[in-house]
C-alpha cells in the first residue's frame, strides 16, 4: 500500500503539492483566529471539592474582576500626590463597567506598612466578555498612570492572565522564527544543499498551518486552550523535520542503489520503506497524546488535542508532501558523499562515522560495563525525583520584571493585613450550629495554622473562615493543612477552597487516572513495537529504557527548577516546587519522542536482522544487524534530535517559567535519550541478549527470512548484510 502511495505521489506530484498549498493558505487565513475562541484553563478539576467551594464563595459574595494598583515612590502625605490622586480617582468611578473603587485618598482605603504607599482596588462588572474586560482595564490603567508624582504599579488576576497569554503568543512566535532559521542552517550543513534543506522547513510550516486549521474546526466540538498552539508549534517543527530527514535519507540510499531508475520507482521504494517507520512513529506519539487526554486535566487535554493534530499531519506530510517535493526537485538533492557547495570534501564524508555508530561500537565491545555504568548514571540523575514537591506557580510563572508580578508581591509585602489565606473553609451551617465552633477550634489548633479570620457580611446560614499558614499559600505545608481539614470527622457539610486545595485536587485527579493513562500508553506501545519487530523482548526492553530515561529527565527537572541548580544561568527564580501538571506533561512528551527515535532505529535493525545470512552464528548476525541499523539510521536520529532540541531551546529562552520548564526538560530528555539510551544502552543490551532479542510470534509458513527487499521493490534482488553495511548515507554519517 505504501509503495502504491509513493508511486501515486511521484506521478501526481503537482496535484499533491497544490492540495497542500490550498490547505496551508486556508490555515494561515482561518487558523490565525484560534486564540479568540480558546477556552480558559480551569484552576481546579470540574466537580472537585475546591471547585465546588469556590463556586459557593462566588455565589455568596459575587464580584467582578478586580484591578489592583499600588501608588508608591512618593510619600503618601505629599501635597502634590494627594491633589493628583484626589482629582484622578473619582474619574475611575465614571469609567464604563466600573462598579466600585476603594482607595486611601477618597474612601478610607489601605495605606502601606511603610507609610509611603497606598492601595487602590477597582471592581468591574460581572459577566463581562474578554474584549469588554480588556477595554475597561486599559482605560482604568491609563487613568491610574496619570497620578503623579508617583510610581503606579497595576495588576490583578485578569491582567496577569492576559500578560501570560500575550507573552506566550509573542515569545512562541519569536521562538518559532529563530528555531526555523537555525534549523535551516543546520539542515544546509547536514544535507549539503540549500534546496534540499528547505524540504523539512516547508513541511514543518505546512504542518503548523494545517494544524491550526484543524484546531479551528475541532474547537467547535472540544475545548482547546491557548497552550495547545505552543504544542502545535513544537511538535510540528520537531516531527516534520524528523520524518523529512528519514524520508530524504532513504531516498538518497535508494537512488544510490539504482542511479538510473525512474523517479517513480525510487520514490515508491522510499515511501514503502521509510513510510512504515514514519507511520508507526506517528502512532507511537499519538498514543502518548491520548494518554494525556485520559488524565482528564483541562490544561493537558487541551494541549493534547493540539498535539494530536500536529503529529497526524506531520506523519501525513512525511509520506506525501516530502516525497512530492523530492519528485519535483530530485536533481537538486546531492547524492551520498557529495555536496552542491564546498563545505567539506566528499572524501572526508565517506570516511566519517556518525555519533551513534561510534557509541554503539564502543557499547558492543564492553556491553556489561556500559549497561551497568549507563544505568547507574540514569538512576543517579533520577534520584532528585524522590524529593519532588508539587505546587501552583500562579503569578510566579511570569518573569520577575513583570508589572503584574511586582504588583502582587508588593501588595503582599507592604500590606500585611491582606495576607492570602492558605485554606478557606466553607461550612454549610450557621456559626451557632452544633459542632461548628468545635470544628473551627480544632482546625485553628492545627500546628501549621498561624491565623484565622471569619469572612463577614455573608449569608448567616453559611460560615466561612480563612486560615493562614507560615509558608506559601500553595506549598506542601498548606497542602497538608487542606488534607488534614478534609480528614477531620464531622457531620457538617465542609468544603475547602484556595490555591493549596486546587493543587491537592488536581494532584488527586491526576494520580487516580495515571494508571489508566500509563496502562493504555504502555500496552499500545508494546503492540506497535511487536508489530514492527516481531519480538516480545524488544518492546519490553524499549518500554523499560524509555521509562528510565523519563525518570532521569524528571530528576533533572526537580534539581533545576525546584532546587534551583543553574537558575541564574537559565534566567529564572526558583520557588521550591514544580507546577503540578509539569512532570506529567514532560514525562509523557519525553516518552513519546523517545519512542519516535526508538522506532527509527528498531525499524532498520529489524530489517537488517530479517536480511541476515542464515549461515552466520545468530549472535554474530544480531550484533551486525544492530550496528548496521544504527550506522544507517543513527545520523537521522542525531540530526533529528539536534533539530528538535533547537526548537525546545528556543522556547526555553523565553521569560515564562512554565514554558522554560517544558523547554529545558524536553531538551534534557532528548540529550539523555540520544546519547546514553540510544547510543549506549540500546546496543549494549541488544548485544548481551543476542538472538534472544528476537523471541516472538512464529513466522508465517513459507516466509523466506533470508530475504529482505530494500524499499519493498517487488522485483529487486535480496540484499545481504554486507550490502546493507555499504548502503549507509555517508553524507549524514559525517555529521
Amino acid at each position: 500500500m505504501l509503495e502504491a502511495l509513493g508511486r501515486f505521489v511521484a506521478r501526481r506530484r503537482g496535484v499533491v503539492l497544490a492540495a497542500w498549498a490550498v490547505l496551508v493558505v486556508a490555515g494561515f487565513v482561518l487558523g490565525g483566529g484560534i486564540f479568540e475562541n480558546t477556552t480558559p484553563v480551569e484552576d481546579a478539576p470540574v466537580g472537585s471539592d475546591s471547585a465546588l467551594a469556590q463556586q459557593r464563595l462566588d455565589a455568596l459574595d459575587p464580584e467582578g474582576e478586580i484591578i489592583t494598583a499600588v501608588i508608591t515612590g512618593t510619600d503618601f502625605y505629599s501635597p502634590a500626590l494627594r491633589e493628583s490622586a484626589t482629582n484622578v480617582i473619582p474619574q475611575l468611578r465614571d469609567v464604563p463597567h466600573v462598579v466600585e473603587v476603594l482607595d486611601a485618598y477618597t474612601s478610607g482605603g489601605l495605606i502601606g506598612d511603610d507609610g509611603s504607599s497606598s492601595l487602590v482596588t477597582v471592581e468591574l462588572e460581572q459577566g463581562l466578555g474578554e474584549d469588554e474586560l480588556r477595554a475597561a482595564a486599559e482605560e482604568v490603567s491609563m487613568l491610574l498612570r496619570t497620578i503623579e508624582p508617583a510610581d503606579v504599579l497595576i495588576g490583578g488576576k485578569f491582567l496577569a492572565e492576559q500578560d501570560f497569554v500575550d507573552r506566550a503568543i509573542i515569545e512562541s512566535s519569536i521562538g518559532e522564527g529563530v528555531a526555523i532559521l537555525v534549523l535551516f542552517l543546520i539542515l544546509v550543513v547536514v544535507l549539503g544543499g540549500f534546496r534540499v534543506a528547505s524540504f523539512p522547513i516547508v513541511a514543518a510550516i505546512a504542518v503548523i498551518a494545517v494544524s491550526l486549521l484543524a484546531l479551528s474546526a475541532l474547537i467547535v466540538f472540544v475545548p482547546v486552550n491557548e497552550f495547545a498552539v505552543n504544542i502545535v508549534t513544537i511538535l510540528s517543527l520537531g516531527l516534520a523535520v524528523d520524518y523529512s530527514l528519514l524520508v530524504i535519507s532513504r531516498y538518497r540510499e535508494e537512488r544510490r542503489r539504482t542511479p538510473d531508475g525512474a523517479i517513480e520507482d525510487v520514490v515508491a521504494r522510499t515511501v514503502s520503506s521509510s513510510g512504515r517507520a514514519v507511520l508507526i512513529s506517528g502512532l507511537a506519539v499519538f498514543i502518548v497524546l491520548v494518554g494525556l487526554m485520559l488524565l482528564g486535566n483541562s490544561l493537558l487535554s487541551g494541549m493534547a488535542v493540539g498535539g494530536v493534530a500536529a503529529v497526524l499531519l506531520a506523519a501525513l506530510a512525511g509520506v506525501t508532501l516530502v516525497p512530492a517535493l523530492i519528485s519535483v526537485f530530485a536533481k537538486h538533492i546531492p547524492v551520498q558523499g557529495k555536496r552542491y557547495w564546498p563545505l567539506r570534501s566528499a572524501a572526508s564524508a565517506e570516511t566519517s562515522r556518525g555519533l551513534l555508530a561510534r557509541l554503539a561500537g564502543f557499547a558492543q565491545k564492553r556491553p556489561v560495563l556500559v549497561t551497568v555504568g549507563a544505568s547507574a548514571v540514569l538512576l543517579l540523575l533520577a534520584a532528585p525525583l524522590a524529593s519532588l514537591t508539587l505546587g501552583s506557580s500562579d503569578i510566579r510563572s511570569l518573569p520577575v520584571a513583570s508589572e503584574q508580578r511586582q504588583t502582587q508581591e508588593l501588595v503582599l509585602s507592604e500590606f500585611s493585613v491582606l495576607d492570602q489565606p492558605s485554606a478557606t473553609v466553607v461550612i454549610e451551617a450557621p456559626f451557632t450550629a452544633p459542632g461548628v465552633v468545635e470544628l473551627l477550634d480544632e482546625i485553628g489548633g492545627h500546628p501549621l495554622v498561624t491565623d484565622a479570620e471569619t469572612v463577614p457580611d455573608l449569608d448567616p446560614n453559611v460560615t466561612v473562615v480563612e486560615f493562614a499558614t507560615a509558608g506559601d499559600v500553595s506549598d506542601s505545608g498548606a497542602q497538608r493543612l487542606v488534607r488534614d481539614i478534609r480528614a477531620l470527622p464531622t457531620d457538617l457539610e465542609v468544603h475547602v477552597a484556595g490555591s493549596a486545595a486546587e493543587v491537592v485536587d488536581t494532584e488527586s485527579q491526576l494520580l487516580s487516572r495515571l494508571p489508566w493513562a500509563f496502562g493504555v500508553v504502555l500496552l499500545a506501545t508494546f503492540g506497535l513495537l511487536l508489530y514492527l519487530t516481531r519480538s516480545y523482548v524488544i518492546p519490553i526492553k524499549a518500554v523499560l529504557l524509555n521509562s528510565l530515561s523519563v525518570a532521569a529527565t524528571l530528576g533533572g527537572v526537580v534539581a533545576i527548577f525546584q532546587w534551583g541548580w543553574g537558575a541564574t544561568l537559565l534566567g529564572f527564580e526558583p520557588w521550591g516546587a514544580v507546577d503540578v501538571t509539569t512532570p506529567l506533561l514532560i514525562g509523557l512528551l519525553a516518552f513519546g519522542l523517545s519512542m519516535d527515535y526508538e522506532v527509527f532505529l528498531l525499524a532498520r535493525i529489524s530489517e537488517e536482522w530479517r536480511g541476515r545470512d542464515l549461515a552466520l552464528d545468530p549472535r554474530v548476525a544480531n550484533n551486525r544487524a544492530v550496528l548496521s541499523g544504527i550506522t544507517a539510521t543513527g545520523p537521522v536520529v542525531t540530526t533529528a534530535a539536534l533539530a528538535i532540541s533547537v526548537v525546545f531551546i528556543a522556547f526555553a529562552s523565553g521569560s515564562l517559567l512554565a514554558m522554560k520548564e517544558v523547554g529545558v526538560g524536553m531538551t534534557l530528555a532528548i540529550v539523555l535519550d540520544v546519547t546514553i539510551v540510544r547510543g549506549l544502552l540500546l546496543p549494549a543490551l541488544m548485544t548481551l541478549l543476542g538472538r534472544y532479542n528476537w523471541l516472538g510470534p512464529r513466522k508465517r509458513p513459507g516466509k523466506d527470512r533470508s530475504r529482505v527487499v530494500r524499499g519493498g521493490g517487488g522485483g529487486d534482488e535480496p540484499v545481504r548484510p554486507h550490502e546493507v553495511e555499504h548502503s549507509v548515507d555517508k553524507t549524514l554519517v559525517a555529521h
